[in-house]
């Protein structure tokens, strides 16, 4: 690796892109980002140049592409809201894949999800199969990690599981509360990004840290962890859905989307393959729990306003 060698990562002042470009400055690369919103504040400084996505402009966007080496994409949509849908982010994904070609990149580094499937009734899951799709079509060398659920100090499953087990006297469980996460902690999927990036292997990682919970086990020790026992209420996914919706209206943002609590509860945020990620989410909740859960962190708020 030279000085010389330009990666571009789209959302590089993002939750897990920060601690992803943090590592690629350290490491010496030149950095770009791309992103929706260039006028927000840049907490690397000069340091990493900051350029509009240009979606609609094709030739705009291959063109803050040329020159780089590598392209690390994150660029997705959690829900539809306003002009954001799945939808669109998948033709975007592929504008963006296709002016990375005709930039001359050599290889793409894509964040897609655990469990997609062309087949999902859900647009996320399909959404996501759809991409990988297309980035094994590119022609390109290729890295294809696939998270599932990822904690660390700016998470939003978490850390508001934490918040609602502070401030409510009972938790509603959707269901039987069997359905598993496994969650990788945001560094572990930072560096597993950084050597994909350096990587010239063409590869599908699930991604995924080394600790299995049911659903219900995982509220449980969040609240055991800070100091907040909680009491769990088994409801009909139908009925726990009103309740986070109605506490959404309450806090301004969209808690869980019916999508999100179809997946979660079809099995689909574990895997069975070995774990590349080290850190327990067991000792980060133990290291943090005065902090975990302490303010609410809303969506909405982080990409919408």
């Amino acid at each position: 690796m030279t000085q010389s060698q330009t990666v571009v990562i789209t959302g590089a002042f993002s939750y897990t892109g920060k601690y992803a470009t943090r590592l690629l400055l350290d490491a010496g690369f030149d950095v770009r980002t791309l992103t929706n919103h260039p006028d927000r504040p840049n907490p690397f400084g000069g340091k990493v140049t900051v350029l509009a996505y240009n979606f609609d402009k094709p030739a705009a966007l291959a063109e803050s592409l040329r020159g780089a080496t590598t392209l690390i994409n994150t660029y997705w949509v959690r829900f539809p809201h306003g002009s954001s849908t799945y939808e669109g982010a998948v033709a975007n994904t592929k504008t963006l894949i296709n002016a990375a070609k005709e930039a001359g990149v050599e290889r793409i580094v894509h964040v897609s999800i655990a469990n997609p499937s062309l087949d999902s009734p859900l647009g996320y899951y399909k959404g996501k199969a759809e991409l990988e799709e297309a980035v094994k079509q590119s022609g390109l060398s290729y890295a294809i990690l696939r998270p599932t659920v990822i904690f660390g100090p700016e998470d939003i499953l978490i850390n508001n599981i934490a918040w609602f087990v502070r401030h409510f006297p009972v938790f509603g469980v959707p269901g039987n509360g069997r359905y598993r996460v496994q969650p990788i902690f945001v560094e572990d999927m930072a560096r597993l990004l950084f050597e994909a990036a350096q990587s010239k292997e063409s590869y599908t990682l699930d991604v995924v840290g080394p600790e299995i919970y049911t659903f219900e086990e995982l509220v449980k020790l969040i609240g055991q962890k800070i100091g907040c026992p909680a009491r769990t209420v088994h409801l009909p996914r139908s009925i726990a859905f009103f309740f986070t919706w109605l506490m959404g209206f309450f806090v301004g943002d969209v808690i869980l989307t019916w999508e999100e609590y179809l997946g979660l509860m079809d099995d689909l945020l574990a895997v069975d393959s070995a774990p590349p990620g080290t850190t327990r989410l067991s000792g980060w909740l133990t290291d943090n729990a005065r902090t975990v859960g302490s303010r609410y962190h809303s969506e909405l708020s982080r990409h919408f306003r």
